[in-house]
């Protein structure tokens, strides 16, 4: 290889320049660069909303490769025959990419990796997407942590390297390869009519990541632990569809946070642990892959959770007949986001109240929401299920009316969302019947159905299932 040997700088959910160790590491050489993403066996198998909201990203970032002088080249199909064909239209001599840490991505890599190595071309992985390799951080008898609270004093002292400045030069290949068109490979059409909607909440790109982190810190932040909590508040940062992407770089929102920590701001250590949330799922997901498909706790395979089932279908559809958790699946239709806590409480409802499998509502939300995440949604889900790590004892059932009378005391956040509630519906609830699917049938002036199951009768008959399964 010499300086004009190109190397094929494969992005993923790394789109951005702020923070970049690969991009950073291939503009240091002075070799001209091919940025590149593949729509490929990983992107083709993601859900509706995730998959449009990678191509608003992807669109996104190309245009701001265009404006240093550089491209992003788009091919479609596996992976490894698309690096291969442009290795032979370009010459290149090296393939690099950021680390994904999901079992599909891993495998995918990992024969990448090897077969490319093997043809000689200078196949390497960079971190970019943790704080901490998730192989890295061990207990002191060599294992893994199984439970946060540990993990999270293990983490918190540990030195985080500082953010690399952002890319601002790539040097170009004498001759750029052919490319698609992003449009052509029609991301969200499966998204239909709920693109235009949720394309109003949205935040794409490298500089709104940084404006909304910005936002958050000068602005929320001293507010994040009293009022997280709270689903009609402005209380979070709404970082999570940005980095899941990697429109922003966790190391960067670490310093920016741990600083105003050590200044005594108040909600900052809150709010630290919340990232180091994200880490631990996806410590737990390296050691156990099946995090997502298994119960993390093998003796709950027996537990007589029902399959797919029609209360699950009016759950899906936000007509439960509970208002918070209709409030909470109506979000995520609009948004594309949900509120943490009324996460925990759809997911309690569908789990316990109506005693459906948790990959029902896993599955759901890989489909739904936009800033979906592998580690943290199937942590998430048994965690709330009770089959999980550090999880909550099966006996804890949110009980949407009381979370609700606690978390939405003046039912803002139910009214924002339950056109049915109101005489005069705001246009985010009535949204909802624009975005969802028309052969759903749903319009403002359904009747809003009563509740599925009394929360009393509910809660009896999955702590009497539990009780039966322990025998």
């Amino acid at each position: 290889m010499t300086e004009t040997t190109p190397i094929l700088c494969w992005l993923r959910r790394d789109l951005r320049r702020a923070d970049h160790p690969m991009l950073a590491a291939a503009a240091a050489t002075g070799r001209p660069v091919i940025p590149v993403f593949l729509c490929d066996e990983c992107v083709e198998t993601l859900g509706a909303a995730p998959k449009w909201r990678l191509g608003e990203a992807v669109g996104a970032f190309g245009e701001v490769l265009e404006g240093i002088g550089s491209g992003l080249v788009l091919r479609r199909g596996r992976a490894l025959e698309q690096l291969q064909r442009l290795i032979e239209e370009t010459g290149a001599g090296a393939v690099w990419w950021s680390r994904l840490y999901d079992p599909a991505a891993q495998a995918r890599d990992t024969g990448v990796k090897a077969a490319l190595r093997a043809q000689g071309i200078d196949a390497r992985s960079f971190p970019g997407h943790l704080l901490h390799e998730p192989w890295t951080v061990r207990t002191g008898q060599g294992g893994y942590y199984k439970v946060y609270t540990p993990y999270w004093k293990a983490v918190r002292g540990r030195p985080v390297e500082a953010p690399l400045s952002r890319v601002t030069a790539l040097r170009p290949p004498a001759a750029w390869p052919p490319s698609d068109n992003l449009a052509d490979w029609a991301l969200g059409a499966a998204m239909r009519r709920g693109a235009a909607v949720v394309a109003r909440h949205a935040a794409v790109g490298e500089a709104a990541a940084e404006d909304r982190l910005a936002e958050f810190l000068d602005r929320r932040i001293s507010g994040y632990r009293a009022g997280r909590d709270l689903p009609a508040g402005n209380a979070t940062s709404r970082l999570s569809e940005n980095l899941v992407l990697g429109e922003i770089g966790p190391r960067r929102i670490w310093h920016a946070a741990r600083r105003l920590w050590e200044d005594g701001i108040g909600g900052a250590e809150t709010f630290l642990k919340e990232l180091v949330w994200r880490e631990f799922a996806y410590h737990l997901l390296h050691h156990f892959p099946e995090l997502g498909t298994a119960n993390w706790r093998p003796e709950w395979d027996g537990f007589p959770w029902r399959g797919d089932n029609d209360d699950a279908e009016r759950w899906r559809r936000g007509m439960t007949g509970e208002p918070f958790v209709d409030a909470a699946l109506r979000e995520m239709y609009v948004t594309g986001t949900m509120h943490n806590r009324a996460r925990m409480v759809a997911a309690s409802y569908l789990t316990k109240h109506l005693l459906t499998d948790w990959r029902v509502g896993r599955e759901w939300f890989e489909d739904c929401l936009i800033d979906w995440d592998p580690a943290s949604n199937a942590m998430g889900w048994q965690w709330v299920a009770g089959c999980g790590p550090d999880a909550a004892p099966y006996f804890r059932i949110f009980n949407p009316a009381g979370q609700a009378e606690k978390f939405d005391p003046d039912g803002a956040y139910r009214r924002r969302f339950v056109a049915e509630l109101s005489d005069r519906p705001g246009a985010e609830a009535l949204a909802f019947f624009d975005a969802v699917p028309g052969r759903w049938g749903l319009r403002p002036d359904t009747p809003y159905p009563a509740p599925l199951v009394d929360l009393a009768a509910g809660r009896a008959r999955a702590l009497a299932a539990y009780q039966g399964f322990k025998g």
